[in-house]
């Protein structure tokens, strides 16, 4: 069974997707890019666009009725690998203990300019 996820929390999806799907016990979480739902704005900065981008995982994963111990699997895009070491920074704050698998490319552009976005599993 599909069940699509929607959350006032998080940004509304930019293109034909949904926030995420969960299926099966399994949640897949679009690709979330640092736009503050609030006001539609983008910080500046990596570590500032990263927290947001965490921020937004993290209303969604609630939404759905899980938490950031769920996540078994991110994957990282980076519209500039020098940022890599900053988004790490910010990233790690969030998963302390047990992190999960994670995959970190850099791109050549990403959506409205962003500097990073990241999708995310999560698993019940």
């Amino acid at each position: 069974m599909k069940k699509v996820i929607f959350t006032e929390s998080a940004p509304k999806a930019i293109g034909p997707y949904s926030q995420a799907i969960e299926s099966n016990g399994t949640l897949y979480i679009s690709g979330q890019i640092p736009i503050i739902p609030s006001t539609g704005q983008i910080p500046e900065g990596i570590k500032e666009q990263t927290k947001q981008v965490m921020e937004n995982i993290g209303a969604i994963l609630k939404a759905a009725g899980y938490t950031y111990d769920n996540v078994v699997k991110s994957t990282c895009l980076l519209s500039d690998m020098d940022n890599f070491k900053a988004m790490n920074e910010v990233y790690g704050e969030y998963y302390k203990e047990n992190p999960p698998a994670r995959a970190a490319y850099g791109v050549v552009k990403l959506p409205l300019g962003v500097l990073i976005e990241i999708e995310t599993i999560a698993v019940k």
